[in-house]
């Protein structure tokens, strides 16, 4: 088997840790859900998984960045960012842009989806603005993230291996290019209906 095809020793134990956090985000997501429609509850398990990865993954991430570095680190998280190091080699030692955006991560976007959680369950009337504001976030540190290292000409990432390209690298952040957009999608949708809502009873009462 060529050198594209070969897998690392980790890979499997993280592919099981992330469908494990899938598994549990969805879970919650669907309980908090119970009783509201379909596209709510998809949205809250969601966003139940994206605040799992943010507080679980990537919150550690930064503690062992800061406290030396993920090559030299230990332990299930150390092994799965270790794992993600072979697609993108900044993850491996000290970035200064991978740092500083992970702690924006954490901080703003993982705050930012359990804020929204809590507007969706108790349907506050700052639900859109919120979600407005997670997906722009998460859709820039998604660009912050790879175009600096793409008008380098991507000398960190790791195109050769299916599993680090395709997976790793094109799978994983596609789905936080994907979601957002479908949630801007959404609210930009129920912002309009709520216009058009508004503008008719004013008309009732002109």
């Amino acid at each position: 088997m060529g050198a594209g095809w070969e897998l690392g020793t980790a890979a499997g134990p993280s592919l099981l840790l992330c469908a494990a956090l899938l598994l549990a985000g969805c879970a919650l997501g669907l309980r908090l859900g119970r009783g509201r429609g379909r596209a709510d509850r998809g949205v809250l398990a969601w966003l139940c998984y994206d605040a799992l990865v943010h507080f679980a993954l990537e919150g550690p991430f930064v503690y062992l960045s800061f406290v030396g570095n993920i090559a030299d680190s230990e332990g299930l998280i150390a092994s799965l960012w270790k794992e993600y190091g072979k697609a993108d080699a900044r993850w491996l030692y000290f970035d200064p842009t991978i740092v500083s955006l992970e702690i924006l991560t954490v901080v703003l976007d993982g705050s930012l989806a359990l804020v929204l959680i809590y507007a969706i369950v108790k349907e506050k009337y700052y639900r859109h603005f919120l979600q407005i504001t997670l997906c722009v976030c998460e859709l820039y540190g998604g660009w912050m993230t790879f175009f600096p290292d793409w008008l380098m000409g991507s000398p960190n990432l790791n195109t050769n291996n299916w599993l680090y390209f395709g997976v790793y690298l094109v799978f994983f952040n596609s789905v936080w290019v994907l979601m957002p957009g479908l949630l801007l999608w959404q609210s930009w949708v129920e912002l309009k209906k709520m216009y058009y809502r508004g503008t008719s009873s004013g008309k009732k009462f002109q």
